[in-house]
């Protein structure tokens, strides 16, 4: 009986991470560029235990002898969904969705020097400190925005119009009084050859493992892909949470869990029915 207690013990605490990355899921149902996550269950430790006579019932048994017991189960991986999502009209002239699934706008790498990457196009304005006639490209985070020349991108503080090609090329008609265009840069883009290598960081962030201890090389993970004709100006890709699937999740979860809470109960009234005898 303590044994059933445990099993089940344990598996709640697995079960209320499940829950939990359900919930998240949920939470960020209508969060831009947003990845749905899955959890997988696992068998832990189990054991047989002989108590019938295998001569007994070794004709017409269609099962093994004995009892087959566990310690419960637990979460064996969280996994990050990459499928696409779908792209949603904004008319924001800031806003870029990536429309094929597999690249990644690239961010500025940080003090530590990591990469980082996100689908999410939702992009403003920041000014330069050091410059007044000049913005920087940022998520929405006040992180910067990558070009193909590894710099972050900036906008020039007096602008008519802005315009993001099919390519990623940003194009700015001033306002000058002339309509002089200019190239403001081209966004970074990148092919994730390995997705399954992906960790998340995050606010909408992946970054690569340590790619020395897998050996392995950056060119077996991502390709540059800058240029290549995959953005939509005034859009954005919406996460890929299933409502339904997500609210099925978390019924089943719920039924699991209370499951083992009930076989908790049982438990300890079968324990308080034994401490009772006399």
């Amino acid at each position: 009986m303590n044994q059933a207690m445990i099993n089940s013990a344990v598996t709640l605490g697995q079960l209320q991470h499940k829950m939990d990355t359900t919930g998240h899921n949920l939470a960020n149902m209508n969060t831009s560029g947003y990845k749905r996550r899955d959890v997988s269950f696992s068998d832990l430790l189990f054991q047989q235990v002989n108590n019938q006579s295998s001569q007994q019932y070794e004709t017409g048994r269609q099962t093994p002898a004995g009892i087959r017991t566990g310690t419960g189960g637990a979460v064996a991986q969280t996994a990050v969904r990459f499928e696409q999502g779908s792209i949603s009209q904004s008319g924001r002239d800031l806003d870029v969705a990536i429309t094929e699934p597999g690249y990644y706008f690239e961010l500025v790498p940080g003090e530590n020097g990591e990469r980082r990457f996100t689908r999410d196009g939702a992009f403003y304005l920041s000014p330069n400190p050091n410059n007044q006639a000049e913005n920087f490209l940022v998520d929405r985070s006040g992180e910067y925005i990558q070009s193909q020349e590894g710099q972050p991108i900036t906008i020039p503080g007096s602008f008519r119009d802005l315009r993001v090609s099919e390519t990623g090329e940003i194009q700015v008609t001033l306002n000058d009084g002339e309509n002089t265009e200019v190239t403001a840069g081209q966004l970074q883009l990148v092919s994730i050859t390995k997705p399954q290598l992906l960790e998340s960081h995050g606010g909408n962030y992946y970054g690569l493992p340590d790619l020395d201890e897998l050996n392995l090389e950056i060119d077996d993970v991502l390709t540059e892909s800058a240029g290549t004709q995959v953005f939509q100006q005034g859009a954005l890709e919406m996460s890929n949470v299933d409502m339904a699937k997500e609210m099925n999740d978390m019924l089943q979860t719920q039924r699991g869990y209370q499951f083992n809470t009930r076989a908790i109960s049982i438990t300890d009234e079968m324990m308080g029915l034994v401490n009772n005898i006399r």
